[in-house]
């Protein structure tokens, strides 16, 4: 035991709590994870009480074990202390408030809660009221590009005092690109405008397994005001609730009673309304009476950009601009997939003590750079920009200088630009032997245009990912 548990009284529960927690997670976890991440962990207080505090010696391994076991230690504690409520993970040498996992005792589901700089809304709350939020889901932490600007723009709007502007708010898009983070952020941005805001947020699968719950105990009257005193309810993944009869009548019944008492209600699943099979058609008409709003695929500006963005999370990592780049433009399945690339990448160089470079990068990555990776080759683009506009492919290797064959050839020279590794002079080259600054111009022309123009936008947008895909 360290320091910090010496001065504890050793003869507690907690402490000998803490002994059977250790040994069932160097089990369950295998000895190299639990060497390398858990090991360190120390319990600062010994003495009985509803939260457990514990420590490790950096902030970097703090964050991992918040983020990858927090749940997991709690879970632990309570199966042999059935009094604990919550558990705090610190670091020895840090002075801010520590992370607090809570538990609502209706919905037993935890989250990490990290408090605000200002005193925390959440800690003023009921109980049973405390929103499960992720401290880093803010509107400050979100990474604003066109891909996803009307989503973030819905999600303040919804967040603002009074009255809400429309009702529900159905946010959608692929796995692991921002709806939760939106979610999250209008939650914390509601209770900082008013800490008294009684705030709700589930999963669609926590709604159905506390809705069969409460059918169980006879209790469903519980469930139901809770739901419904909401002054914000948010309900994550609507796409798991599908073909679930039961569950989406007291869904629908649910958002009616919420929309019509003027309240805020925020949806989110994997794909529009509409393309909701297996989800009755009165849910999918009351989703579409608010504003539906999609996120798109990040490109590789908005993937550089939240690398960037996390970089500062990682005050003491050392990545260079080359690496960033190669994760931005070999990583584009989703934003989740990315920053845990580059949490891998700094935790192994840390681990293994070695710097961080293109090397270490591409044999640290290399299988998830190999399956990221997508050749394009300029042919390709001329072939797909072509057709896409309804030209031949001569058409742009040709003088003629047309408007409505010079968009598409600067659209197909901007193309080879962002996704092939081609010079500047090769790639004018491929183009009836246009000079190097003729494509600077082209590349340009087009970027200003994505931002007025949105047909422009838009084309671009579907050849990308036709190309990427």
């Amino acid at each position: 035991m360290g320091d910090w548990q010496a001065a504890t009284g050793q003869g507690s529960d907690v402490v000998r709590a803490w002994d059977r927690v250790r040994a069932n997670l160097r089990e369950s976890a295998g000895v190299r994870v639990f060497e390398q991440w858990l090991k360190p962990i120390e319990l600062v207080d010994g003495e009985a009480g509803d939260t457990v505090r514990l420590a490790l010696p950096s902030a970097f391994v703090t964050n991992w074990v918040r983020n990858h076991y927090a749940d997991r230690l709690l879970m632990e504690f309570r199966a042999i202390l059935p009094a604990v409520r919550s558990i705090t993970i610190e670091t020895r040498t840090a002075r801010p408030a520590p992370a607090v996992l809570a538990v609502d005792p209706v919905a037993p589901a935890p989250a990490v809660v990290e408090p605000s700089p200002k005193p925390a809304a959440a800690v003023v709350l009921p109980a049973v009221e405390r929103p499960v939020l992720d401290a880093r889901f803010t509107f400050e932490r979100f990474v604003v590009d066109s891909s996803n600007r009307v989503a973030f723009n819905a999600a303040r709007a919804m967040a603002e005092p009074g009255a809400p502007r429309f009702s529900p708010l159905f946010l959608h898009s692929g796995t692991g690109l921002g709806k939760t983070h939106l979610m999250h952020a209008i939650g914390h941005s509601v209770i900082a405008a008013n800490p008294g805001a009684r705030v709700l947020a589930m999963s669609a699968e926590r709604f159905m397994f506390d809705f069969v719950q409460a059918m169980r105990n006879r209790d469903t009257f519980t469930f139901k005001s809770r739901l419904r005193s909401a002054d914000l309810l948010l309900v994550d993944d609507l796409q798991f609730i599908a073909g679930k009869d039961s569950t989406q009548e007291e869904f629908f019944h649910t958002v009616n009673e919420v929309m019509a008492a003027g309240k805020r209600l925020v949806i989110s699943a994997d794909r529009c309304p509409q393309a909701l099979d297996g989800v009755e058609a009165r849910i999918v008409s009351r989703m579409g009476a608010g504003l539906v709003a999609d996120i798109k695929s990040p490109e590789a500006a908005l993937r550089r950009a939240i690398l960037d963005r996390k970089m500062v999370d990682l005050p003491d990592a050392q990545v260079p601009e080359d690496v960033l780049d190669l994760l931005a433009n070999r990583i584009h399945a989703s934003i989740r997939e990315l920053e845990g690339a580059l949490n891998r990448l700094v935790a192994y160089a840390q681990l293994s003590g070695e710097r961080v470079d293109l090397g270490f990068a591409q044999a640290t990555l290399g299988d998830s750079l190999r399956g990221a990776q997508r050749r394009v080759t300029i042919d390709e683009i001329q072939k797909l920009v072509s057709a896409h506009f309804e030209l031949k492919p001569l058409d742009l290797i040709s003088a003629r200088r047309s408007r409505a064959i010079a968009r598409p050839r600067q659209i197909a020279m901007y193309l080879a630009k962002r996704l092939t590794t081609r010079s500047l002079p090769e790639i004018g080259r491929k183009f009836g032997g246009r000079d190097h600054s003729t494509v600077i111009h082209a590349v340009r022309k087009i970027e200003e245009l994505r931002d007025q123009d949105r047909e422009i936008d838009g084309a671009v947008r579907v050849l990308m990912r036709e190309l990427e895909g």
